[in-house]
């Protein structure tokens, strides 16, 4: 049995009972539902520590335990982002066409959220969880959680946007190669040569293909890379704006911006301004998610678009699948497209 005891503060879960007895989820659940098919040691460990924690699970964990859930859970990193606000979206209304509902929940960013919104969620007994960035982002996946999915997935499917080593989660992405692709040939095809990369960390899985694939595209046009052409920082307006802000303290002022994403773009845009440069007849701008804000701003954005219909649609179809047992692709890259705007133009011979 683990010797590790949960803290006396805090709320047992599901969780901390199947790591105290050293045994999944699945079989802590077949315990409380007085299934038959659990060996009587294993049964005895369990029960145990329900008494001894004196554990009782959610009301409605036990009505849905014999049946299967119509409800799939979402886990969205900040819904006050229009790119998570989009694909939420998209999964409901493919859900609700399924005759599924969905659960929301936002973590705002924060891991220790994240990590007790999933446990919620599988002790309300949805029938699946997807994932909407977060830790499933990361580039490097917690081990720690990583070990909560694990108990978890076996009776409850997980669907993410990014990738869990250690994991079998299914996974739906959007191809971060041929977005940063699309972005690349684009600006070189109108003749920019200095092109920087702006916002994004370098601990997230996307963000840190983009650059690789990025040294890898200037190479292949022979053309040279600045170092100081990356500036990364977050993902919000404020990052576009400061890095760009450094940006025009460079030697050599780069001629086009790809932003991280359209908040970080906006953000570029009025540095741009501010500088007395004008976007796109001085410095070209593109970004990533091609959300309403593109067509929002002066000039209208070029931006990376991901048909969030289908991304939604995916997701969903994927969560479904793995409820009712039916086989799926377990990776699953999504094709991005470049939606041409105002705001990118030939360079200035």
């Amino acid at each position: 049995m683990d010797s590790r005891k949960p803290n006396e503060n805090k709320v047992i879960t599901i969780y901390d009972i199947a790591r105290e007895a050293g045994v999944s989820v699945a079989t802590v659940s077949r315990v409380l539902t007085n299934s038959a098919n659990v060996r009587p040691e294993k049964k005895e460990k369990v029960q145990f520590l329900i008494n001894k924690y004196n554990f009782k699970p959610n009301a409605m964990a036990r009505g849905l335990s014999d049946t299967k859930s119509k409800v799939i859970g979402i886990i969205a990193a900040d819904v006050r982002n229009y790119y998570y606000a989009n694909v939420f979206v998209a999964c409901e209304m493919a859900a609700r066409k399924a005759g599924y509902t969905v659960l929301l929940c936002n973590s705002f960013g924060e891991k220790e959220q994240e990590e007790r919104q999933l446990e919620m969620l599988y002790e309300q007994r949805v029938g699946a969880v997807i994932q909407l960035g977060g830790r499933a982002d990361d580039l490097t996946s917690d081990v720690e959680y990583v070990e909560r999915v694990n108990q978890m997935i076996n009776s409850i499917p997980l669907v993410v946007t990014g990738k869990l080593d250690g994991t079998m989660c299914s996974q739906v992405q959007i191809d971060a190669m041929r977005a940063i692709d699309l972005a690349m040939e684009h600006l070189i095809d109108l003749g920019h040569k200095e092109i920087a990369l702006v916002g994004g960390r370098m601990d997230v899985l996307a963000t840190f293909e983009k650059l690789q694939r990025y040294k890898q595209i200037l190479n292949n046009y022979q053309l040279d890379y600045h170092e100081e052409y990356v500036a990364t920082g977050g993902y919000d307006y404020e990052t576009g704006y400061d890095r760009m802000n450094e940006l025009f303290d460079c030697s050599r002022i780069p001629t086009a911006v790809i932003a991280i994403n359209d908040y970080a773009a906006a953000g570029v845009m009025r540095s741009v301004m501010e500088h007395g440069r004008r976007v796109p007849e001085d410095i070209s701008v593109v970004s990533y998610d091609n959300t309403k804000i593109t067509e929002l701003l002066s000039p209208k954005l070029t931006s990376v678009d991901y048909d969030y219909e289908d991304f939604g649609q995916r997701l969903v179809e994927t969560a479904i699948a793995a409820i009712s047992g039916k086989a799926m692709p377990r990776i699953q890259l999504l094709t991005p497209e470049l939606v041409v705007r105002e705001s990118t133009a030939a360079v200035k011979e």
